[in-house]
């Protein structure tokens, strides 16, 4: 059965503005209780290492759900699942701002990590209802709001917190994905599911969630419960089994949730392998540049801000990011994604080696901020393109999901890798305990070194050719009858 074509919309402006709008909120939701962190055990009456799992549930519950929402906008329909996605959003966000314990927080904040999938549904209904000569530049802003709703969101977050009760963040975010469902019902059109018939792979989404829980409670937990402990390394060996035995189930059903010989192509799988390091490179200037700008001047390095004036120096990066995304768009459309990918990667190592030097003010972090935004940027908007110009439109929004997954992967490797640096390398002041400066440059040089690492990947991805349905492609593969059984 081919693929139905896409139904192109003659106003795309308002459907690209929503799509924006629903990934930038979905972003929002990440970073909402980041002012709240460290007064979460005193709100919730409980321990520290049981409210950290507020922040480490919603990562685990997105991680689960983005692979599996992107197969359903397949078989469904986009438009159908985005609607899905900010229910839980909605319903996550009222049940934290009820939260009077631990356990209804952690509820409502896996609710709301259900609602991740947004973003990757965006892009992929992009291809969908935008012209071929707009498709760039709106993947780029839409790819690109997590990262703007990220450093937008901070500082808002921050602003809340400081000077209001700390639920009506959760209200505020209740409101906006309201808002947002009703712009995807009002202003997104209803495509017909690229893949429907086909039906769907529970199974393989039931050994994919075990194998990505197991690996990726491992690698956020691996610091509190140490990388030599039991449980560390129980659920790193449950990960690989799972995970071997989840590739082994794709390759032989015949509808799989992941058609992993097409992510198995040279240019589909290598864009996903430089997005884990784009990711880890992102995250690494997340980690480093608010602790800079609050810890106290006494230690030499650090910049003595408040939560809400940190929030507002790195807040110029977010809208760099949204600036730079229709550039990378017209870059895209000009060189081809593969060329953004590279200058991407590039911009961002250039934000972090010149971090070296600019670290000694606020305004040298701002900087250091919008270089490696500007690069993030570029990047993440060029990775949806490379991908759905390499699979079939019946896989688009799944392919999509795993991508967004891949660079989840990467995001969540480079807490733990730079957490294990900054918490190695420390100095006392005061009889305080902090990161030290060669820390800090320490976790540069690796972000850094891996965003050069991620443009050295994106070299040599293949050129695209175009197969005779219209898709491009860079190998042969085998047809569909050939390929499962």
């Amino acid at each position: 059965m081919g693929a139905p074509a896409p139904q192109l919309t003659a106003r795309p402006g308002p459907v690209i503005a929503t799509l924006a709008f629903a990934g930038t909120t979905a972003a929002v939701m990440q970073t909402l209780v980041t002012p709240l962190i460290a007064e979460l055990p005193q709100i919730l009456d409980t321990s520290s290492s049981n409210a950290a799992w507020v922040i480490t549930v919603t990562l685990l519950v997105a991680a689960v759900c983005v692979p599996v929402v992107g197969r359903l906008g397949d078989l469904v329909g986009k438009r159908r699942m985005l609607l899905a996605c900010s229910v839980p959003l909605v319903v996550g966000s009222v049940v934290c701002a009820f939260a009077s314990d631990v356990v209804t927080m952690i509820v409502g904040r896996g609710l709301q990590g259900m609602g991740m999938g947004m973003v990757p549904l965006g892009i992929a209904l992009l291809r969908d209802v935008v012209p071929v000569e707009k498709l760039s530049g709106s993947i780029a802003l839409v790819s690109a709001s997590m990262g703007i709703g990220g450093a937008i969101g901070l500082p808002l977050a921050a602003a809340v917190a400081q000077y209001a009760n700390w639920r009506v963040l959760f209200w505020g975010s209740a409101a906006l994905a309201a808002v947002v469902a009703v712009l995807i019902f009002t202003l997104v059109p209803d495509v017909p599911a690229g893949a429907k018939g086909q039906r769907f792979d529970l199974p393989g989404a039931i050994g994919l969630g075990a194998g990505l829980v197991c690996l990726l409670l491992a690698v956020s937990k691996g610091a509190d419960w140490g990388w030599g402990s039991a449980t560390t390394l129980g659920l790193f060996a449950a990960a690989v089994v799972a995970l071997a035995g989840w590739g082994v189930w794709e390759v032989r059903t015949t509808d799989p949730l992941i058609d992993l010989r097409t992510t198995a192509r040279p240019r589909v799988l290598l864009t996903n392998v430089a997005s884990v390091f784009v990711g880890f490179g992102m995250y690494a200037s997340m980690l480093v540049m608010p602790q800079l700008l609050q810890f106290p001047e006494a230690t030499g390095y650090g910049l003595g801000q408040s939560m809400l004036a940190a929030g507002l120096w790195m807040a110029p990066g977010g809208l760099m990011m949204m600036l730079v995304s229709p550039l990378g768009g017209k870059l895209t459309n000009a060189r081809g994604p593969k060329f953004t990918l590279i200058c991407g990667a590039l911009v961002l190592a250039v934000g972090y080696f010149a971090a070296l030097a600019l670290l000694g003010s606020a305004w040298g972090v701002m900087l250091v901020t919008i270089i490696t935004s500007s690069g993030v940027g570029l990047a993440y908007g060029s990775m949806p393109a490379l991908i759905m110009s390499s699979v079939p439109l019946t896989e688009t929004a799944a392919a999509n999901a795993f991508n967004t997954l891949m660079r989840s992967l990467g995001t969540s490797v480079g807490a733990a890798v730079i957490g294990v640096i900054l918490a190695q390398m420390t100095t006392t002041v005061g009889g305080h305990t902090f990161a030290s400066e060669d820390g800090f440059r320490t976790a540069l040089l690796v972000g850094g070194g891996l965003a050069l690492v991620s443009a050295a990947i994106a070299a040599v991805i293949p050129a695209a050719r175009t197969t005779e349905s219209g898709t491009e492609d860079t190998d042969p593969a085998p047809e569909p009858a050939q390929a499962k059984v």
